[in-house]
């Protein structure tokens, strides 16, 4: 009696010690406590194809906050007898015609000049208010992301004829005003080029709506997850004009990435942008979106397919009351707990793949925990046997299709008149979404995917 109590308290001992461990092994499965730091799913270079479009009028706005009030002044009489100011009158216009800008140039004169001679003092000078238009016509080209131009005047029109009053007579002087302002006209067109030259420097432009556009937004309130764009090249054509439109394209190399957690910090640094000059870009935008699954929400998910199933063999059978998920060494842990000939929780393990046709996240090469098989007695080996192993596989699968429409639901907005800056607009379309591949994380299922579409970006507007 003494050896079979001794034998049995071992036997006890060694089931309670197997239990603790196997209890122990388990429980290491079950996910650590989840914080909010923000985690950065994935980062792969991305392609945005920008077509950039600025209109005649935007240029003509802010060439004439750059030339406001007096745009020349030449106060020395000495070196050609003559001084002159010029204000400009009236707004600026700028009007396409033949690839090339015609500036119209509103201005009034003030003039003094010397006339008569030296000798005993005989000369005389006389001041004079010119009211009239010059007309400039300019080439245009783009080098180092500046809209330079080189003008040429072609044509003087005053409002009224110019005179000055000698011995009570008005005296036309049309004859000494537009030889003298010839020898300016050089000098008046730089002044032009430089005012466009200054203000279509386009770098600012770009660098504004990247810096806008690179804020991260909440995508997903539900799963708080953000979208961050960090921009690292930027290619761009030469320019040309049409319709009263100046046209170039811009490419966009660029890293995207989806946290979820806390709003990310925008880190975009100016100065870390590469801009390259390139004779074509490719017009389309290749993008990678994220369809973001918490492990709750596909918990509950695929709890909700095993509703009113049985899984039997035999006179035995399971119902499964309830799943839990969770990642562990790169596999997702499936809790199965059932009611029936088993009433407990086994575990099984699988790697989250996609199909394409149906949209749905399933677990290939699943198979059961060897935590599991511990547990579980003889008169559950049939669950072993792979029959009521691959009808449960079947059913531990969920549709993203949801996840899917609304990430492009939530890209739209940016894609539609959006305007990150006042005067930039953003337009354009996503095409459908096509599957790369599934990255598991301590939170998420990540079912990556790419998208092509167009893009476009308009100014017009700005301050």
């Amino acid at each position: 009696m003494s050896a079979l109590k001794s034998i049995l308290s071992v036997f006890l001992l060694s089931v309670l010690l197997y239990s603790c461990s196997t209890a122990k092994k388990i429980e290491a499965l079950k996910p650590l406590p989840s914080d909010n730091t923000p985690m950065v799913f994935s980062t792969k270079t991305s392609f945005v194809n920008m077509p950039l479009e600025i209109t005649l009028k935007e240029i003509e706005n802010q060439l004439n906050k750059t030339l406001a009030g007096e745009i020349y002044n030449d106060s020395n009489l000495d070196d050609d007898k003559t001084e002159m100011k010029i204000t400009k009158t009236a707004p600026i216009r700028l009007i396409e015609k033949d690839g090339k800008i015609q500036t119209i140039l509103p201005l009034k004169i003030w003039s003094k000049f010397k006339y008569g001679t030296d000798f005993m003092g005989l000369n005389d000078t006389r001041e004079i208010n010119l009211n009239g238009t010059i007309t400039l016509t300019s080439d245009v080209k783009l080098s180092n992301w500046k809209m330079t131009t080189t003008s040429k005047i072609e044509d003087f029109n005053w409002t009224e004829s110019p005179t000055i009053v000698v011995a009570g007579r008005n005296v036309p002087i049309t004859y000494i005003i537009n030889p003298t302002l010839s020898i300016f006209k050089s000098k008046i067109a730089k002044k032009i080029d430089d005012a466009i030259e200054k203000t279509c420097d386009f770098k600012p432009y770009v660098l504004n709506v990247l810096e806008k556009m690179s804020i991260p937004f909440l995508t997903s309130e539900q799963y708080q997850t953000w979208f961050k764009l960090i921009p690292i090249e930027v290619y761009v054509t030469d320019a040309t004009i049409a319709k009263s439109k100046i046209n170039m394209d811009l490419g966009l190399k660029c890293n995207m990435q989806t946290m979820v957690g806390l709003q990310p910090n925008s880190d975009f640094d100016r100065n870390a942008i590469a801009f390259k000059p390139v004779t074509k870009v490719p017009d389309k935008v290749t993008a990678n979106v994220a369809a973001i699954s918490t492990y709750e929400s596909a918990s509950k998910i695929i709890t909700s397919n095993f509703q009113g199933k049985e899984f039997a063999s035999g006179n035995r059978k399971i119902i499964v009351q309830k799943v839990g998920l969770w990642q562990r060494d790169g596999k997702i842990i499936i809790e199965l707990d059932m009611t029936g000939s088993i009433n407990g929780s086994i575990y099984l393990s699988g790697i989250p793949n996609y199909n394409s046709v149906t949209k749905e996240i399933y677990f290939d090469q699943m198979d059961y925990v060897l935590n599991s098989k511990g547990l579980l007695t003889k008169t559950a080996n049939w669950l072993l046997q792979g029959v009521i192993l691959k009808k449960i596989q079947e059913t531990c699968r969920y549709s993203i299709k949801g996840n899917l429409e609304e990430g492009k639901k939530s890209l739209l907005p940016y894609l539609n008149n959006f305007s990150p800056m006042k005067g930039v607009f953003v337009n354009g379309i996503l095409n459908d979404f096509d599957f790369e591949k599934v990255e598991v994380t301590d939170k998420a299922m990540i079912a990556f995917i790419t998208t092509t579409g167009r893009m476009s970006v308009r100014i017009d507007g700005m301050d």
